[in-house]
């Protein structure tokens, strides 16, 4: 079978990479996610954190192309617990900086709570953000399909292509991210910046899992 048959032109290829890289580059869950693991833990736990993004994101991608997101969308109980369960640990996320950002000063200088963290425990941190976001689903659900070709002798194919595509892409944008984070963790040496940070990203995870909860299926 033509691989290139299975893909979009030039001109579509294009357009689908620069959406990808929009996206990623949009802060949000998995942007904020893998900087302030960074952050905190170094770049070991950045990369980690981002590898488990990649493979939610991978779970996304196969549960779209297989109609297990369209089923999802038709079922606004299913919706609705995934979406409360997303938002509940993004807010325990949340808490959890704003908790170690209110020690005293020598306290939450101290790297342990970050560093102790296993490579595993990240990849699952950042596995459980991504594939408890409902929002990741119909993501992969409206937009990859724009951009299967009409004549694809293998629409499912072309589907999982892209998607492969879209991780890729997307994996390569975080652990830039990570390389970027990595540097800047070193101010984070003064410890009321670090507890400012830790605030910071605190509430924006809280936000994000506000803004969670007020979304709504597609066929809602």
């Amino acid at each position: 079978m033509d691989v290139q048959a299975l893909l979009p032109g030039a001109a579509e290829a294009a357009v689908f990479a620069g959406a990808v890289l929009v996206l990623n580059a949009t802060p949000g869950v998995d942007f904020l996610l893998t900087v302030s693991r960074t952050l905190e833990g170094g770049a070991r736990a950045g990369v980690a954190a981002a590898g488990g993004i990649a493979a939610g994101c991978v779970v996304h991608a196969l549960a779209a192309a297989f109609g297990l997101a369209a089923l999802l969308a038709l079922h606004p109980a299913a919706f609705t617990a995934l979406r409360w369960a997303g938002a509940a640990y993004l807010a325990w996320l949340g808490l959890a900086l704003l908790r170690q950002a209110g020690r005293p000063a020598a306290a939450s200088a101290l790297p342990a709570a970050g560093a102790a963290r296993s490579a595993g425990a990240e990849f699952r941190g950042g596995l459980l953000t991504n594939v408890l976001n409902p929002k990741v689903a119909f993501f992969f659900l409206a937009f990859l399909p724009q951009f299967v070709p009409a004549g694809s002798p293998d629409k499912t194919l072309s589907f999982l292509l892209l998607g492969a595509w879209f991780v890729a892409q997307g994996l390569a944008f975080l652990l830039g991210l990570v390389a970027v984070a990595a540097r800047l963790r070193r101010l984070q040496a003064r410890p009321a910046l670090r507890r400012l940070m830790g605030a910071v990203g605190g509430l924006l995870f809280i936000g994000l899992a506000l803004r969670l909860l007020r979304e709504r299926p597609l066929a809602g």
